[in-house]
């Protein structure tokens, strides 16, 4: 550092603070600064390539960091620095995380803060912000059911409290009296929106009475009223679990990441704020007070460089990363150890939605500490009376109501993975999951390929038109997904595969998206084992055998596909209903149209950019010289689908189904 404050321009109340930890929070905010200082440089010269600096807002890190015990979970963002090195990781890890390199923590599959380490008791940031303030909720809600006596911290900045993911935790935090703080940095632009054109209160903390919860102003440049308040609520919060909002007033001494630059900021507000330097003023009190002299400073300062100097040689001498396509893909879903468990002796006709029920029941009953969280499931049953009378047996810290809020649930569900419970997620409607879209397809299916954290989470996914219902609850959405890397995606037709995959689901570490037709939940019934048992991913399931064409399909259309064959017994087919679309048993598909020669994929979704188109290609691919045809699909409409019941039946490929079939048997 080149310079130092002509004087002290903030006050330190240090009483009841002795040398050892005065001493202790110098060095750490220290260390992070010298990091950065490194860093610019190695940036001008070309070694790393993109850098964002938390220079200025040190004390915040440190502080919190500092007054949390080290089993207590912290969630950073990238300006963060401080939380990571108060923590002792090794800097070589560090260096090579943003190198890119294998002693990182991703593998070279994410950059900079964008990881988490459960060794250190951090989960980083992914670039869309708002989703860690959930996961920060479900971490703090495992404390609170294993009675832990934990905080979780969770920072974000005054920009990422326009986002929607803020209102949801604070929200559910408090509904749910959580053990989370939420640490927001205020240093007064969004990148380079000014708070003016973020938000129009006068503070950020008073948005806490909205929520019904405790908030706090703090200077986020004075590392000892951080430290020490932060340590006063976070030992409140252990012995009365509730969320505390915080706003640490600070601000950003260079821009959003180096290329962005700071012309946007006023050269008046700049020196006041350098002024008010959180490292060099702490450093001039403590050599003011006679805490540090001029030779322990030369000291401590000569061990960090000597440290991050050292750390570097070994973080750029290590071999840059060798692609392996067969590790890429291995390391997309965590493994996952299926256990095979029959009970076929005692069996009884249920119908679809008692399959379901009575699977989760057992599940629940298999896994002592599974949650399940959704809308109205708790004393109301669910809007479908799947989860009737569940509070009874199971009580409502497991089976737990909440708001409407999709995107926190989901997030709530990452957190309580990351802490070691399994949790079950209820649409009500597979069409409002798109307002959590985010987080599974951003959160839930890259963490484990980015830094080895299991989704241990199952989505349930009532689904499905063929019951007047509308465009907004009546979609059968399970696309969306399937193209997403790192989530399995479950679609039964019959009630014995749905408990059994069900119960499969759960077990399985992955994020798992298992949809429900809602027309079959009372329509279908069949005889099912009575006790637990599982089924088997990636397997699926001939219903019937014939010679003359292949009939592929999944959830309601299986059934509409053996109507017209009932219809139909002249045509001769084999009919195979997936079961699970990821993974997709392609070895049955394309032994079956091998034999048969011709292939017809019936979905219930709308045909351009669903799972036929991908099935088609398949076929295609390694089928060709044994097809007699075109790949034929069938599909529902190019439309949202219609309300009427002339209209759905329009829009619905069951009745058209038939004439494709025969064509294709004609060609």
């Amino acid at each position: 550092m080149n310079t130092e404050p002509t004087s002290i321009n903030m006050e330190y109340h240090i009483e009841n603070l002795d040398k050892e930890v005065l001493m202790a929070l110098y060095k750490n905010i220290l260390k992070p600064r010298l990091i950065e200082e490194k860093m610019l440089i190695l940036l001008r010269q070309g070694k790393i390539g993109k850098w964002f600096s938390g220079i200025g807002q040190e004390a915040i890190a440190v502080g919190v960091t500092m007054a949390l015990n080290t089993n207590e979970y912290i969630l950073p963002m990238h300006r963060n620095l401080g939380v990571f090195t108060s923590r002792e990781i090794p800097l070589y890890r560090l260096f090579a995380q943003w190198q890119g390199k294998a002693s990182g923590f991703t593998k070279g599959r994410d950059r900079s803060f964008h990881f988490g380490t459960q060794k250190y008791k951090i989960i980083g940031m992914i670039s869309h912000l708002g989703p860690q303030l959930g996961v920060a909720d479900g971490i703090a809600l495992a404390s609170k059911l294993r009675k832990r006596h934990e905080v979780t911290a969770v920072f974000t900045g005054e920009g990422g409290t326009s986002e929607g993911d803020f209102h949801e935790a604070l929200n559910v935090a408090s509904v749910w009296q959580l053990p989370v703080l939420f640490c927001v940095e205020n240093n007064g632009y969004g990148l380079s929106t000014p708070t003016k054109e973020q938000y129009n209160c006068v503070n950020i903390a008073d948005r806490g009475l909205g929520y019904g919860i405790e908030s706090h102003i703090i200077d986020g440049n004075n590392i000892i009223e951080v430290y020490k308040k932060v340590s006063e609520l976070a030992e409140s919060v252990r012995g009365n679990p509730r969320p505390i909002l915080l706003e640490f007033k600070t601000f950003r001494m260079r821009g959003h990441e180096e290329a962005s630059g700071i012309k946007y900021v006023p050269q008046e507000l700049m020196d006041a704020w350098a002024a008010k330097d959180p490292v060099l003023n702490f450093e001039a009190f403590l050599k003011d007070t006679g805490i540090l002299n001029d030779d322990e400073h030369a000291a401590i300062q000569e061990a960090i460089k000597a440290e991050i100097n050292e750390h570097l040689d070994m973080a750029f001498m290590e071999e840059a990363i060798i692609p392996d396509k067969t590790n890429e893909l291995n390391d997309v879903y965590q493994d996952f150890d299926y256990q095979e468990i029959k009970n076929e002796n005692k069996l009884k006709k249920i119908r679809f939605i008692d399959a379901i029920s009575e699977s989760l029941k057992q599940s629940m009953e298999h896994h002592e500490d599974l949650v399940i969280m959704g809308q109205d499931i708790a004393e109301y049953g669910g809007a479908f009376k799947i989860t009737d009378g569940f509070v009874a047996q199971f009580g409502k810290e497991r089976v737990r109501n909440t708001p409407i809020c999709e995107s926190a649930i989901i997030e709530t569900a990452m957190g309580l993975s990351i802490a070691g419970i399994k949790s079950i997620v209820e649409m009500q409607f597979a069409d409002f999951v798109s307002s959590g879209f985010n987080p599974i397809v951003n959160y839930l299916a890259k963490s484990h390929y980015r830094w080895g954290q299991q989704a241990d989470v199952v989505i349930r996914m009532p689904c499905g038109g063929g019951v007047a219902a509308g465009p907004f609850h009546s979609q059968t959405n399970e696309a969306w997904f399937t193209k997403t890397p790192g989530l399995k995606v479950v679609y039964p037709a019959f009630p014995y595969d749905a408990k059994g995959l069900l119960a499969t689901a759960i077990n399985d570490p992955n994020p798992v998206l298992f949809f429900e037709h809602k027309g079959l939940y009372r329509s279908i019934r069949q005889e099912v084992p009575v006790d637990y048992y599982t089924l088997p991913f990636g397997k699926a399931s001939v219903i019937n055998e014939g010679n003359d064409v292949t009939i592929i399909s999944f959830g309601a259309a299986v059934h509409w596909a053996l109507e017209t064959l009932e219809n139909d017994p002249e045509i001769s087919a084999d009919v195979i209903d997936l079961r699970t679309l990821q993974p997709l048993d392609t070895d049955t598909i394309y032994q079956s149209v091998r034999k048969t020669g011709k292939a017809i994929i019936l979905q219930e979704d709308s045909l351009f950019g669903g799972i036929a188109s991908d099935i088609s290609a398949l076929i295609m691919e390694h089928c060709f010289q044994s097809l007699d045809a075109p790949v034929k699909r069938v599909a529902s409409l190019e439309t949202p689908i219609p309300f009427a019941s002339q209209l759905e039946a329009q829009y619905l490929p069951k009745k058209t189904f038939e004439e494709a079939l025969k064509t294709l048997l004609a060609y």
